[in-house]
C-alpha cells in the first residue's frame, strides 16, 4: 500500500488581532536557518532566492505537531527556543508588525491623496492560511486548536482519496490566487496521492514601492560581470539618494528603504568581482541584524533591474545534512508527530520532502515578491570604514541581497544575483 501524504504549505501566521510580542526568538530562527540553507544549496554559483520567513513558518507549524526526540531534534536544527509559547508569540508579533506596516502605508497614501498630493502606491503585504484536510481524517484536537489560534488556519474538507488531482489543483490554485499569480504549481506533479490526508496551506505576497523611486529615464545598459568574470550589458537603474552605507572587511553594505521605512532592501556587495563566495562564508545572523542600522550616506547608486523566478526546490536533503533526521524517519520508525495525529506502531507520520518556491522582481518603482513552502509528510503503514561624499556605488558584479523587516532584522527574502 502506498504511504499517505501530509502536506504543509506555509509562509507565516495571519494574526492581525494578536497582542504585540517580542520577535527576537522567531527572528533569530528565521535568519539562522535561512543562512544555513543558503550555504547548503548545491555549488555552482547560480542565482538563488529563498524566503527564510516562509520556510521557518512552515517548519514551525510542523514542529507544533512533533513529539519526543523528533521534537528535540527539530528544536536544535531549526534554532528554536525551549519555550514554544515564546516562539509562537514571536511569529505572531512579527506577522502583526508586517500587517501594521502595510496598514500604515495605505493610510499615508490615502492622506496624501486627500490633501491633494500626488497619488502613490502603498505597501501590500498579504498572508493567507488554509487547512485542507481529508474528510474524516483524525487529527488531535489540541493541534487543530493550536494551528487555528497561533496561525489562523481554518479547515476545509477535500477528497484526496477519490479526487487526488482535483485536490492538488485546488490547493495550487489557492496558492496562485493568494500570491496574485506569482506562485504557480507549488505542489509538483505526483506530490499528492490517494493517501494524502492533510495540507496546511499558507501564502505570502509583498509589493513594496521604494521610499524614493528611480527615474525610468535614468535606466540605461551598463556592464554587469556575470559570475564575476563575463561582461554583459544589463538594464541598470541610477539614483542619488541618502542611503544606508557601510564598508566592512572586503565588502560594502547598502540599504534602500521602502515606503514608510519599515522594510528595506539590503545589498551586500563584495569588493572583488569574484568575491561573493568569500563573502557568503562570513555572513552571520548578527551581521544581518546590524545591517538594519547602517549610517546614512549620500550615494549615487547603480543597481541592475532583475527578476528571479526559480522552480520549486526540494529542501529535504539540505535539512537532513543539517541534522534533521528522525523527522524524515531516519532511522525507520523514529519519526514522532504524535502531537499532530495519533502515533501507532504501524501507523505514523513523517516528513517525506519539503518544497519551496519564491518569486522576486525589482524595478524602478520597487519590489514585488512572493513565496510558498510545502512540507510533505508521509504516513507510514509499518515500522520503517567612512568613505568621502558623495559616494558612487556600482552593483556590477555578483552580490547577496535580502528584504528585511527593519525593526527586527528578520529576512523575509534572501538570495544572490550572479547572472543577469
Amino acid at each position: 500500500m502506498k504511504p499517505a501524504l501530509l502536506i504543509f504549505v506555509l509562509l507565516g501566521p495571519l494574526l492581525a488581532h494578536a497582542a504585540p510580542a517580542a520577535t527576537d526568538v522567531a527572528v533569530n530562527a528565521i535568519n539562522a536557518l535561512g543562512l544555513d540553507l543558503y550555504r547548503a544549496q548545491p555549488a555552482g554559483g547560480g542565482n538563488l532566492l529563498l524566503s527564510p520567513y516562509s520556510i521557518q513558518s512552515a517548519l514551525a507549524m510542523t514542529y507544533a505537531g512533533a513529539d519526543g526526540e523528533t521534537r528535540a531534534e527539530m528544536q536544535r536544527v531549526l534554532h528554536y527556543p525551549t519555550d514554544e509559547n515564546a516562539l509562537e508569540a514571536g511569529f505572531a508579533g512579527l506577522a502583526q508588525d508586517l500587517a501594521q506596516i502595510a496598514q500604515n502605508s495605505a493610510q499615508r497614501v490615502e492622506q496624501i491623496k486627500n490633501d491633494g498630493g500626488k497619488p502613490g502606491t502603498p505597501i501590500e503585504f498579504h498572508l493567507a492560511n488554509r487547512l485542507f484536510v481529508q474528510r474524516d481524517y483524525e487529527l488531535r484536537a489540541p493541534f487543530l486548536a493550536q494551528v487555528k489560534d497561533s496561525y489562523g488556519a481554518l479547515p476545509e474538507a477535500l477528497d484526496f482519496v477519490h479526487a487526488t488531482e482535483e485536490a492538488c489543483a485546488t490547493i495550487n490554485q489557492w496558492a496562485e490566487d493568494s500570491t496574485k499569480g506569482k506562485i504557480r504549481d507549488l505542489i509538483p506533479a505526483g506530490g499528492l496521492s490517494d493517501k494524502t490526508r492533510l495540507a496546511l496551506a499558507n501564502a505570502v505576497y509583498l509589493r513594496a514601492p521604494w521610499a524614493k523611486a528611480f527615474e525610468a529615464s535614468g535606466t540605461k545598459p551598463e556592464t554587469f560581470f556575470v559570475r564575476g568574470t563575463e561582461p554583459a550589458a544589463v538594464p541598470t537603474m541610477t539614483q542619488r539618494a541618502s542611503l544606508g552605507y557601510e564598508h566592512r572587511d572586503g565588502f560594502a553594505a547598502i540599504s534602500l528603504r521602502y515606503e514608510g521605512r519599515g522594510l528595506q532592501f539590503l545589498i551586500l556587495l563584495p569588493d572583488a568581482n569574484d568575491g561573493l563566495p568569500a563573502l557568503e562564508r562570513k555572513i552571520t545572523p548578527a551581521l544581518l541584524a546590524e545591517c538594519t542600522k547602517l549610517p546614512s550616506q549620500d550615494v549615487i547608486l547603480h543597481l541592475p533591474k532583475f527578476r528571479l523566478e526559480p522552480p520549486s526546490m526540494p529542501l529535504g536533503d539540505q535539512l537532513r545534512q543539517l541534522g534533521l533526521k528522525t523527522a524524515f524517519d531516519e532511522p525507520r520508525g523514529s519519526a514522532n508527530f504524535d502531537r499532530m495525529a495519533p502515533r501507532r506502531p504501524r501507523d505514523y507520520l513523517y516528513i517525506g520532502e519539503i518544497y519551496h518556491k519564491a518569486f522576486l522582481s525589482l524595478d524602478e518603482q520597487g519590489t514585488e515578491a512572493a513565496a510558498a513552502t510545502a512540507v510533505i509528510m508521509l504516513h507510514a503503514l509499518a515500522i520503517i570604514q567612512e568613505p568621502m561624499l558623495p559616494l558612487e556605488v556600482r552593483v556590477n558584479h555578483p552580490f547577496l541581497f535580502a528584504i528585511q523587516h527593519v525593526s527586527s532584522g528578520a529576512c523575509l527574502f534572501l538570495g544572490r544575483v550572479t547572472n543577469l
